[in-house]
């Protein structure tokens, strides 16, 4: 009878606790490192958009200025609703701005200006155009879609 269950026992094949909890463990770990990749994704995709933004907001300043002689400026002042009504598409852009990329608030002038564009994940790109020179910065320094030193192209 014993040796009836032994020959049973030895051809069943199967896997061993070890062998599962190895399996599981290998699981684990490679989870742990692609899950926190995929979230960084999604706010590099929402840094894209702001991006995105930000340079159609300066596209529309400088159809602005083409409209009034060069100037950035008109009286009394200019507003983010001269720049939706160039380009409606920025109706949807978050938190639309004649700010610097910490949010501080930066009226243009005849010869300059800031536009600024919140992303979804926290940072803030602006785009500043001063005596014919042109930069590109963001507030969350190497975080996300925003380079090491603060400035994107």
């Amino acid at each position: 009878m014993l040796k009836k269950y032994r020959v049973r026992a030895q051809s069943e094949s199967g896997f061993t606790l070890i062998e599962l909890l190895v399996v599981m463990l290998i699981i684990g770990l490679l989870a742990a490192i692609a899950i926190p990749a995929f979230f960084n994704q999604r706010n590099k995709a929402s840094d894209a958009e702001a991006k995105s933004a930000v340079k159609t907001a300066q596209t529309a300043m400088e159809t602005f200025a083409t409209d009034n002689g060069g100037n950035y400026q008109k009286t009394p002042a200019v507003a983010i609703t001269d720049l939706t009504a160039i380009e409606p598409t920025l109706g949807n852009a978050n938190q639309l701005a004649f700010s610097n990329a910490a949010g501080t608030a930066v009226a243009p002038t005849n010869t300059s200006y800031t536009v600024s564009v919140a992303s979804d994940s926290g940072n803030r790109y602006a785009i500043t155009r001063s005596g014919g020179t042109t930069t590109y910065t963001c507030a969350a320094d190497g975080e996300n879609g925003c380079p090491d030193g603060g400035t994107w192209n």
